[in-house]
């Protein structure tokens, strides 16, 4: 059992060279991405703030999967993540001055080239991190963590400094992402597992991944995120603005213990695949909406205090649905195209969830609240978000098929052994 248990453990230099990577990643993404929406109002760009959020998602939905194909197939995955972040942080000194001269066109021109560089390196920074850990480690999630805490760390530095609406934020994720796209050549390498093989065009769209929706489980798992992706986006993008107008105090500091949450969150899916099935750790995160759209209409009544709770479940919500999808596709592909899985279910998830959920999220707010300040004019955006996860955690439980704990299950054989099963019975 001690030689067992071994083999499925990340050696700690390992361990601490990819948590070293999460945590400049998500360093480099937060000093600009939390207050830019801010950063454009204080600088008379009131305007594009909602098409430049939007151009996130289009950039999700027109990189990740060719970035994955060229990954699979041309390049060691830490030289093409310091080519993304070098390129991509060397744009970003470019921005400033875009934004105080009120530049709307080129400074949106110029963010959609970032974001269309960007994107890829999440998906990129998860396959290093899978490729250079035992199969049955469960190590993502302690290793994402780091990327949490990288976020928190570079959000109170920019507020303690009074940075929140500076366009300083770009410089210092410039600098931030240097770094990292110099680290990133010491990081062990990861060889492009497709090297050598006969050229298809299918892999300029990163064709071999979809090969896993023959896999009901998959198939199941993408109509969940994609039902889920209307509540998440109801929530982003509108929550915050329903917690003020319900008199919580200080809302950006309620939203912080979400951060905090989360790093709880993602130390606990490992401990949690350690018993159940990854199939049980979806269906919680998907019924923990449910729940916050619950205390969301308690909140109507005057029930104030629930405003931690509902941040409190954004671990939750958020981690045990996104961050278990990207663990179940990675044991869900075929070796040689594992970079395309985690670009397809980033594709997926931020690309066409984002973009679609957005746009339901904006009409449902027209339609119902608009311009009312009455809270119980909300309710109908409540009552959608648990309705909608509640049909998703029902179609999780009735159609998704695992057969073992460990990191990630999968419902074909071939797929299935690459999945070592947990040293603890079902």
């Amino acid at each position: 059992m001690t030689t067992q248990l071994s083999q499925h453990r990340v050696a700690p230099t390992m361990f601490g060279r990819l948590s070293v990577m999460m945590l400049l990643a998500y360093m480099a993404y937060g000093s600009w991405w939390a207050t830019l929406g801010l950063v454009l109002t204080s600088n008379g760009l009131n305007s594009i703030v909602g098409l430049t959020y939007s151009l996130a998602a289009v950039g999700a939905m027109a990189s990740p999967l060719l970035a994955g194909a060229v990954a699979d197939r041309f390049f060691a995955s830490q030289r093409f993540l310091a080519a993304l972040y070098a390129i991509s942080g060397a744009i970003l000194f470019a921005i400033p001055p875009l934004i105080t001269d009120s530049n709307a066109t080129l400074f949106l021109v110029v963010m959609f080239i970032y974001l269309l560089i960007f994107q890829p390196t999440n998906a990129t920074q998860n396959n290093i991190v899978f490729a250079n850990t035992p199969e049955n480690s469960n190590s993502f999630p302690f290793v994402r963590a780091f990327g949490t805490a990288g976020w928190i760390i570079v959000g109170l530095f920019i507020g303690q400094n009074g940075l929140s609406a500076s366009t300083s934020i770009f410089y210092i994720g410039g600098v931030l992402s240097l770094i990292l796209a110099v680290y990133a050549l010491t990081l062990p390498n990861t060889p492009p597992p497709a090297r050598g093989t006969k050229f298809v065009w299918g892999d300029v769209v990163g064709a071999k991944a979809f090969v896993m929706f023959r896999q009901r489980s998959f198939t199941v798992l993408v109509i969940c995120l994609l039902l889920a992706a209307v509540p998440i986006s109801i929530y982003n993008s509108f929550g915050s603005t329903y917690l003020q107008l319900a008199g919580v105090p200080n809302v950006a500091s309620f939203m912080t213990i979400g951060q905090a949450t989360e790093i709880v969150a993602l130390v606990l899916i490992p401990l949690i695949l350690r018993r159940f099935r990854i199939k049980w750790v979806l269906t919680v995160g998907l019924l923990a909406w449910v729940v916050r759209a619950v205390a969301l209409l308690a909140m109507t009544d005057g029930n104030i205090w629930l405003v931690v709770i509902i941040v409190a479940l954004h671990g939750v919500c958020s981690d045990f649905v996104l961050l278990a999808a990207f663990m179940y596709a990675d044991a869900a592909s075929r070796s040689e195209s594992r970079a395309q899985g985690q670009a397809l279910i980033h594709f997926i998830s931020f690309g066409v969830g984002n973009a679609v959920g957005s746009v339901v999220a904006g009409e449902l707010f027209n339609t119902f609240v608009g311009s009312s300040t009455d809270l119980a004019a909300w309710n109908p955006l409540w009552y959608i978000v648990g309705g909608i996860t509640a049909v998703a955690a029902t179609i999780m439980i009735v159609f998704f098929n695992s057969s073992s704990h460990g990191r990630a299950s999968v419902d074909d054989e071939e797929s299935a052994a690459r999945v070592v099963a947990s040293e603890t019975p079902a």
